[in-house]
């Protein structure tokens, strides 16, 4: 696998090596051998992943930006398996010289990259095809007392979600999301 820094500390880019032939394609979505050899020197520890979890979206569909509070943040490996999705993870670690900026990336069934999303990110993604499967690791379980977001809708973050307003759909939770300036940033760690 090839891993590609982004402009924000905490986000890469991972692009598998594919195999491809007449009968179809193969690919290790996931090695932890070679996750704690290439990984563990850009994040700075050691990452076990916990929780795996998927969604079906039809397309217009926008989810999050969501994120756990500690002590329970978590690190996210993603990717779209079937369709296409923009993902976005935006910075809310406190002090970082990056806060409230985003990186966003196109996931895709044909392009099989992944994004890795270090703790102290919101994270959301719009659903750019008729329909998308979307796959995500998580290196802590799910805890609905920590369960936060930040508005999807937030225009100060400046994300073009590659969607017609007319065409969003969202969930009523994801539309009860404070704006990024009125959440407390907060260490991740």
């Amino acid at each position: 696998m090839d891993i590609r820094e982004t402009p924000i500390q905490g986000l890469l880019v991972i692009e598998p090596r594919v195999f491809k032939d007449a009968r179809g394609y193969f690919f290790e979505s996931y090695s932890a051998r070679e996750f704690d050899e290439k990984l563990t020197p850009l994040v700075g520890r050691k990452l076990t992943f916990v929780q795996d979890n998927e969604s079906m979206s039809s397309y217009g569909v926008m989810r999050g930006l969501h994120y756990q509070r500690a002590p329970f943040t978590q690190a996210k490996l993603v990717r779209c398996v079937r369709g296409r999705v923009l993902d976005v993870a935006v910075d809310i670690r406190k002090g970082s010289p990056t806060f409230g900026q985003h990186v966003a990336v196109e996931l895709s069934e044909e392009n099989h990259l992944q994004f890795f999303i270090d703790k102290g990110f919101a994270h959301g993604f719009s659903v750019l095809s008729e329909t998308a499967v979307f796959q995500y690791k998580c290196d802590e379980f799910y805890h609905p007392e920590a369960d936060a977001g930040i508005s999807i809708q937030d225009t100060s973050l400046g994300i073009d979600w590659m969607l017609p307003e007319d065409k969003v759909i969202l969930s009523p939770k994801d539309t009860q999301h404070p704006l990024l300036k009125d959440i407390t940033p907060w260490e991740p760690w």
